[in-house]
């Protein structure tokens, strides 16, 4: 029996058609997946689901019977909850207060916290969560936090749980115990449902999967029946490569030396070490990933890099010049691209348009007219926007539209079609694929492996484990603001890995 059923959901944010006539049919005590790239509509169509939006058209069902879903009051009402890739956790209150707060027992004027712990622990039992209602979630690992978002949603009834890129911030031993939890939720009759766009997860834990493409379903399938190369072609509307090709790498002479690099001060506070003793060397023609749970210093350590901070002590060097001290144009002028992980804030001027964002960074030595009195050559910059497009597949193909009318994936290629076009000794990259959908992600990593075998050293750091096992010729894992181990990224050691990631 269909627990939820679907039936021709539209819904319209101005001209743009989000979902267009969704037919979706979940069964009882299964755990289903919707994968789709970005823009596909999945999120909304669970938001719809949840009460977050109103459909403009077509109708839900709970349980064969009409519902009427207009708030996420009335969906947690109906035994309906969700987890958001963002958890919304008050990190100095305690796990208990956190999954009691707005539907806490007792009387405004006297809280039952105790039935309240004895409900959060009878649940924490009966699916294996292992959390001290006690503990603050400020003190939490980032995989017991999202324990507390599931709880919260079973606390208050939930028997179907919406769960929005459920993996996206967890080890390895964080997914893997995560995917016990949830079968042991699927075998005592709770129904689940994931948005995600890692098809490897799709496969180890639904029972089902939609697909959906340019606001449609283009496909159910059981997930037994199929492999990842079929739902990335559903996916995407053609054949996608889902493994990095590349040859061994022959390293050359080392381009960035870094040695016992030290940042004070940060999110610990003033007087605690964000960096600590970092040392590390990157060769030509080779790609040094950064492994480690987001938050452990990667950030910092890329922006006094590419010039964007000061460090505290240590020594950065560029084929032997010295980088600290420089700013970011400096370190630029010498060979250094950057492409940054936030590519609004660091990355483009989304109001600019894209034949202004191709050459930011760079704009001082733009081509400049000689009969227009030391004006920049507008000819020659939208000539050298539009190359970029072409070779990096910028859609849609206009340097005169604002860079925020391009999907996060176009933006993504632009700044590295600009970043590769300095031919850089030395390039830096923070996610690279954040937020970009899965054809993209086929097109960045090609083009990073064609950097590296031209000669480029190429610093890399990802969220993505599986990203940076892919690329990577070596791996080096930081956990709080230290190298803590080089992996071989061909031993696929994971487990290891992920031990390190967490201090083990």
């Amino acid at each position: 029996m269909n627990i939820i059923e679907m039936r021709g959901i539209t819904k319209r944010f101005g001209a743009v058609t989000a979902n267009d006539g969704i037919d979706l049919a979940i069964p009882a005590q299964t755990i289903h997946a919707v994968v789709g790239e970005n823009g596909a509509g999945k999120s909304t169509i669970m938001k719809i689901l949840y009460g977050f939006y109103r459909a403009d058209e077509g109708e839900i069902y709970l349980d064969g019977k009409h519902a009427d879903i207009g708030s996420p009051h009335d969906a947690i009402a109906m035994g309906l909850g969700m987890v958001h890739q963002h958890f919304m956790l008050v990190p100095p209150m305690t796990v208990l207060e956190n999954i009691v707060l707005g539907a806490e027992p007792g009387t405004p004027a006297r809280i039952d916290y105790r039935k309240a712990e004895e409900q959060v622990r009878r649940l924490s039992n009966d699916f294996g969560f292992d959390l001290d209602p006690h503990r603050r979630v400020e003190d939490l690992s980032v995989g017991q936090q999202q324990r507390v978002e599931v709880l919260k949603a079973l606390y208050r009834g939930a028997r179907i749980l919406i769960l929005d890129e459920p993996t996206a911030v967890l080890t390895p031993q964080e997914v893997e115990e995560f995917f016990r939890i949830l079968r042991s939720m699927r075998e005592q009759g709770k129904t689940i449902i994931i948005i995600t766009h890692k098809l490897s997860e799709v496969l180890a834990l639904s029972d089902n999967v939609t697909i959906m493409r340019d606001g449609r379903v283009v496909g159910h399938r059981v997930t037994a029946e199929t492999d990842a190369a079929e739902l990335a072609r559903l996916m995407v509307g053609r054949d996608v490569l889902l493994r990095v090709e590349k040859q061994r790498a022959e390293p050359g002479e080392a381009v960035l030396a870094v040695r016992n690099l030290r940042l004070v001060g940060g999110k610990d506070g003033p007087s605690r070490d964000t960096l600590s003793g970092i040392s590390f060397d990157v060769h030509a023609g080779e790609i040094v990933g950064i492994a480690g749970v987001e938050g452990n210093g990667q950030t910092e350590l890329m922006e006094i890099l590419a010039g964007l901070r000061a460090a505290t002590a240590g020594n950065i060097s560029l084929k032997g010049r010295e980088l600290r001290g420089l700013d970011a144009r400096q370190v630029k002028e010498l060979g250094v691209a950057h492409i940054p992980e936030d590519r609004h804030r660091r990355g483009l001027l989304l109001e600019f348009d894209l034949a202004d964002n191709a050459i930011l960074g760079a704009h001082y030595r733009a081509p400049v007219a000689p009969t227009r009195w030391g004006l920049l050559d507008d000819a020659a910059i939208e000539g050298k926007a539009k190359r970029l497009i072409r070779d990096f597949d910028v859609r849609p193909p206009d340097p005169d539209l604002p860079a925020r009318a391009l999907s996060g994936g176009n933006q993504q290629k632009l700044i590295i079609g600009r970043e590769f076009d300095l031919k850089p000794k030395l390039l830096l990259v923070s996610q690279p694929t954040r937020g970009v959908d899965i054809g993209a992600i086929e097109f960045i990593h090609r083009k990073l492996i064609e950097l590296r075998d031209g000669g480029a050293a190429i610093l890399l750091i990802s969220a993505e484990l599986e990203e940076v096992l892919s690329l990577a010729d070596r791996v080096l894992v930081m956990y709080q603001g230290r190298v803590v181990g080089e992996v071989d990224p061909s031993s696929r050691d994971a487990e290891r890995i992920g031990l390190l990631m967490t201090g083990g």
